[in-house]
């Protein structure tokens, strides 16, 4: 069983640049750069144990993500997950409604990773906001955290699921958090 150990952080611009800035200071070392579409199903067993089903697309791949809640979470956020390329997205969408999985939630964002030690650090923007994701061990994640002078920025429990809920537009029943498209001239 893959258990996945982070903690997440919102920032606002100033911090998200300077943040871009120090991981290169810090020896973390640059790993990818995409823009993602999320696709979050719900329903049936996946809302009694706390899980989701996570379509995320981007230009390279396309995963499915499981992903459920362990309980007794401290500041550290811990979620079981198993993850997979996805070769055909219209057939597993076809499949996830089949089993009585209904689309719940949308939402975009802009990625930036780096590796730093044994820790993938993240900086996203969504819609609604910037934040910073520290995944590893606890041990890595808080000597992550010092390297980066992040110790005492204030946690955000909220994963973008329900922040979206929260921030979202309901488009026929599905919370949407997407960007503004701009038109051609």
């Amino acid at each position: 069983m893959a258990i996945e150990i982070e903690k997440k952080y919102k920032l606002d611009k100033k911090l998200l640049v300077e943040l871009t800035s120090k991981l290169s200071t810090v020896g973390a070392v640059f790993a990818y750069e995409n823009f993602e579409e999320n696709y979050l199903h719900r329903g049936g067993v996946l809302d009694e144990r706390g899980a989701v089903l996570r379509i995320r697309k981007t230009r390279e791949k396309t995963l499915l993500t499981y992903k459920e809640k362990v309980p007794n979470q401290t500041e550290f956020k811990q979620q079981i997950e198993h993850e997979t390329t996805i070769g055909d997205v219209d057939a597993v969408e076809a499949i996830i409604q089949k089993l009585g999985y209904k689309l719940s939630a949308v939402y975009e964002k802009h990625r930036k990773a780096w590796h730093l030690g044994n820790c993938e650090v993240v900086l996203d923007e969504l819609p609604f906001g910037y934040y910073m994701e520290i995944e590893g061990t606890i041990e890595d994640i808080t000597e992550a955290e010092k390297l980066l002078g992040v110790e005492h920025l204030e946690l955000e429990p909220r994963g973008y699921p329900r922040l979206t809920s929260k921030l979202g537009v309901d488009v026929n029943g599905v919370m949407e958090s997407r960007f503004a498209k701009t038109q051609p001239a």
